[in-house]
């Protein structure tokens, strides 16, 4: 029969590293208070859950590529007068919208926080166990581009759509050519109603005839987009203009 000299070995061996860490502490904690056997366990599964969640939360952070730092605590809202705080804080708290496949469209001039927010909301995501994965859309493009003439364009599309949200940052930076911008209409049309997109542009859909050499194509692209979408347009002065305006 095993005893309480044995357990930490048993614990390892069936990995449960938060109850092999805490079980000395509980058992104290449980012989001061007389709980019985079944509050002592569940005591102990909660640990070893709470644990195995922030492990899950942090290789999803690690997988999201998200730029570190950009949070919504470090985002000064202050001195950003056309962000509703109170609406970017409700998207990043409350799931629904990502689950219904909703996507967020950030429009604004360069250097006004389009990036960190999409950011922000995405960390808030994942924290509530959701997968997110922020790229620069022109790398992004470049890498279907390349999935499209190693025959693999469809894995890779498989891949991406693992993710309940897909962050595509600075898509105004796509060039107006067939082969990029067709590979960006595939993963537009597959995510539609399926899986949530966040997209930050300097360029209103008015000129994003700039991006899609085909009209229909730009047509059908934003259709899907703001479908179900909120748009957040920010009409602020970049943070950097600001910064050298002062000098």
């Amino acid at each position: 029969m095993h005893n309480h000299e044995t357990l930490p070995l048993l614990l390892k061996q069936l990995q449960l590293p938060c109850i092999y860490a805490n079980w000395k502490e509980v058992s104290l904690q449980a012989e001061d208070k007389k709980w019985e056997y079944p509050t002592y366990l569940a005591t102990l599964a909660s640990y070893e859950l709470n644990g195995r969640q922030q492990r899950r939360i942090e290789r999803h952070i690690k997988e999201s590529k998200l730029p570190p730092g950009k949070t919504l605590d470090s985002f000064d809202f202050t001195n950003s007068k056309s962000i509703n705080a109170a609406q970017v804080t409700a998207l990043a708290n409350n799931i629904d919208w990502v689950k219904k496949a909703d996507n967020l469209l950030i429009f604004g001039p360069s250097g006004t926080g389009k990036s960190h927010l999409a950011s922000a909301i995405a960390y808030r995501i994942i924290e509530k166990g959701l997968r997110a994965l922020f790229m620069p859309t022109t790398l992004l493009v470049q890498k279907l581009q390349q999935a499209r003439r190693d025959y693999k364009l469809g894995d890779c599309l498989n891949k991406l759509a693992l993710f309940n949200l897909l962050v595509l940052d600075d898509i105004g930076y796509v060039k107006k050519d067939e082969a990029e911008t067709s590979v960006l209409f595939e993963l537009i049309a597959q995510r539609y109603e399926y899986r949530s997109l966040i997209i930050t542009s300097n360029q209103s859909f008015k000129e994003w005839d700039q991006i899609f050499p085909d009209n229909i194509m730009a047509v059908a692209a934003i259709d899907r987009l703001v479908h179900h979408a909120t748009i957040i347009n920010i009409t602020d002065e970049s943070f950097r203009q600001r910064q050298s305006n002062k000098l």
